[in-house]
C-alpha cells in the first residue's frame, strides 16, 4: 500500500541533501512493477517526467504546441501580435477559424495533462508533497483551457463542469498543494524537491512555487471579481497575506531551447507585432517598446511598426519586413507571471475596496516600476511622472497591408490622477497591465474580455460576427459526434451558443 507521509524540518532537510528522492518518498512504486521502473523511482525519474510534461503544458514553448495554443489564440486577440500568412484568412481574431486549431488545445492539451496527473495518482497519495506541486502546475493548464472554452471537463468521464465550478475546483486545489507545502516551505525556506535539473521553472525551488500558487489565486481572484465578489475578495486577501511573487527574480519563467515565439516570430516569420500595442507603446514614449519587438528590416515611418489586426497579407516575405518581429532570442525564458501582474491585481483590489498592502496608486506604480526592472528598461519614475502623453494616432508601414491609419482610441494617460473616477482608474490600471503582461498573450486576452481596456482599434476586415474582441473560442466540434450528451450539456452550462460571442462566466 502507498503510505501518507510526514515529516519534521530537521529530517527533511538532511533528506533533501542527498537529491535522492527515494529516501523522501517511500512506497511510490506500483505493486510488481518492473526494476528498471524501480530505478527510476528511486532516482525520482519518473515523478519528475510527469512534473515536466504538466509544466511544457502548463507554459507551452515547443514551437508547434506554443504557436496553437497560445501564439495564434492568446497573442493574436490581445493585440500583441498579429500573422504575416496570406492564407490565414480564416483565424480567431477573425472569429471563422478552422476547426483543426479549434479543437487543437483540447485534443492536444487536456490528453497529456490527464495522463500526468493520472500517472501521477497511480505513485503518489493526493497528500504527498509531489503530487501537490503536480496541482499547482495542473491549476495553471486548466485555467487557461477553462478561459478558452468555458465550461470544461474536471472529471474522466467526459463530463463539463460550469466554469465557476471549474473556478473553485482550481481554488480548492491550490489551498490543498499550498496547505501541505506551505508548512514545508516555512520549516526550510530552503527546500529544493525532486530533481531540480527537471524542473524547468524553479529548479524545484519550493520556496517559488508556494509564491507562485499564491499568485496564481490572486490571479483568479481578480479575474471572477465581477462575478462572484465576495469570493474574489477572500481568497484574493487570502493570497496576498499568504505571500504573493514581488519580486522579478521570483517571476514565472520557463527554459525551453529555443523559445516558442522566437520560432513563429524571429525564425519562421509568421508573426508581427500588432499595431494596438505599438501605438500605446509609441505614443507613451515607452522604452520597452524596442525591449518589445525589433526595428523593421524595411525602412518605414519609424523604427517599430505593428500591423492592423486582420489585416489581408498580399505577401509574407514582404509582411516580414514592414512590421517588427519580437525582439526575443532562442534561449530567451518564456514569460508566464510577473511580479508586476501580481502588483496590478493588487491594484485593482485595493480600487475595489480588499486589503491589498497598499493604496491603489502605490501598487500602480510598484507595477510599472516592477516591469522595467524586468525589462531592463531605465526612466520609470520619469514615466510615472507624465500626465499628458496619449496613445499614438496610428499610422501603417509604407506600402503596408490593411488600414492605413487608425485615430487613437483611448485618452487615458499614465501618471495616476487621484481625481478621476474609478472607471477611468481601472482604465489606467488595465493598460498599464495589458502593456506589462507582453509576451503572455492569454492574460492580455483576458484583460480586453474582462473590462473591455485596454479600447482597441476597429478590425479592417471586420469579423465575421462584426464583434472587434472574440469572448471565447467554440468547442472542439468533434465533441459534438463523439461525446454528444456530455457536448449539449456542456452548451447549456455555457449559457449562451456555443460561438465567439457568447461570454465566459467572470465576464458578467
Amino acid at each position: 500500500m502507498k503510505k501518507l507521509f510526514i515529516y519534521t524540518a530537521a529530517v527533511l532537510s538532511a533528506l533533501v541533501m542527498t537529491t535522492s528522492c527515494a529516501k523522501l518518498f517511500e512506497d511510490i512504486n506500483r505493486p510488481g512493477g518492473k526494476t528498471n521502473d524501480e530505478e527510476m523511482n528511486r532516482d525520482g525519474w519518473a515523478l519528475m517526467s510527469q512534473i515536466q510534461a504538466l509544466e511544457n503544458q502548463a507554459f507551452p514553448e515547443q514551437e508547434n504546441t506554443y504557436q496553437m495554443n497560445v501564439d495564434l489564440i492568446g497573442n493574436y486577440c490581445a493585440r500583441y501580435m498579429t500573422h504575416t500568412q496570406p492564407k490565414w484568412t480564416t483565424n480567431f481574431v477573425r472569429m471563422n477559424a478552422p476547426e483543426g486549431w479549434l479543437s487543437y488545445p483540447y485534443r492536444d492539451c487536456l490528453p497529456k495533462v490527464s495522463t500526468a496527473m493520472r500517472e501521477l495518482g497511480l505513485r503518489v497519495e493526493k497528500d504527498n508533497p509531489f503530487y501537490c506541486w503536480a496541482q499547482i502546475i495542473h491549476a495553471s493548464v486548466m485555467l487557461r483551457l477553462t478561459d478558452t472554452y468555458g465550461p470544461f471537463p474536471i472529471a474522466d468521464d467526459g463530463s463539463y463542469a460550469s466554469q465557476k465550478e471549474v473556478y473553485y475546483f482550481l481554488l480548492d486545489n491550490l489551498d490543498h498543494a499550498t496547505g501541505i507545502l506551505g508548512p514545508m516551505v516555512q520549516a526550510d525556506p530552503s527546500l529544493t524537491m525532486g530533481v531540480p535539473a527537471k524542473d524547468l521553472v524553479y529548479a524545484g525551488k519550493m520556496a517559488q512555487w508556494v509564491r507562485y500558487a499564491n499568485s496564481l489565486k490572486l490571479r483568479i481572484a481578480v479575474r471572477m471579481r465581477f462575478a462572484d465578489p465576495a469570493k474574489a475578495q477572500a481568497v484574493a486577501e487570502a493570497a496576498v497575506q499568504s505571500g504573493v511573487i514581488t519580486a522579478n527574480e521570483d517571476n514565472c519563467t520557463i527554459g525551453f531551447m529555443p523559445n516558442g515565439q522566437y520560432k513563429t516570430s524571429v525564425e519562421w516569420g509568421d508573426s508581427r507585432a500588432c499595431a494596438d500595442i505599438e501605438s500605446y507603446l509609441t505614443g507613451y514614449n515607452d522604452p520597452r517598446l524596442t525591449l518589445y519587438f525589433k526595428p523593421t528590416a524595411t525602412a518605414g515611418p519609424r523604427a517599430v511598426i505593428g500591423c492592423p489586426a486582420s489585416a489581408s497579407i498580399g505577401d509574407n516575405p514582404t509582411a516580414k519586413g514592414l512590421y517588427s518581429a519580437a525582439n526575443v532570442e532562442s534561449s530567451t525564458r518564456g514569460v508566464w507571471m510577473t511580479a508586476a501582474e501580481m502588483f496590478f491585481c493588487r491594484a485593482e483590489g485595493a480600487l475595489a475596496g480588499w486589503s491589498m498592502g497598499g493604496s491603489a496608486k502605490e501598487l500602480y506604480d510598484d507595477g510599472i516600476r516592477a516591469s522595467f526592472a524586468q525589462w531592463g528598461a531605465s526612466g520609470a519614475d520619469t514615466y510615472l511622472a507624465d500626465a499628458t502623453s496619449l496613445q499614438a494616432n496610428y499610422v501603417n508601414a509604407d506600402g503596408g497591408y490593411g488600414r492605413s491609419a487608425y485615430p487613437r482610441v483611448s485618452t487615458i494617460t499614465i501618471a495616476w490622477a487621484e481625481g478621476d473616477s474609478d472607471e477611468r482608474k481601472l482604465e489606467r490600471i488595465i493598460t498599464q497591465k495589458w502593456l506589462a503582461l507582453f509576451p503572455c498573450g492569454d492574460e492580455g486576452w483576458n484583460e480586453i474580455r474582462r473590462t473591455g481596456y485596454p479600447q482597441v482599434f476597429t478590425l479592417s476586415p471586420a469579423s465575421v460576427t462584426g464583434a472587434q474582441i472574440p469572448n471565447r473560442v467554440p468547442f472542439d466540434p468533434k465533441e459534438a459526434v463523439n461525446n454528444r450528451e456530455n457536448y449539449q450539456a456542456a452548451v447549456q452550462l455555457l449559457g449562451g451558443a456555443d460561438d465567439y460571442l457568447t461570454k465566459m462566466w467572470w465576464q458578467r
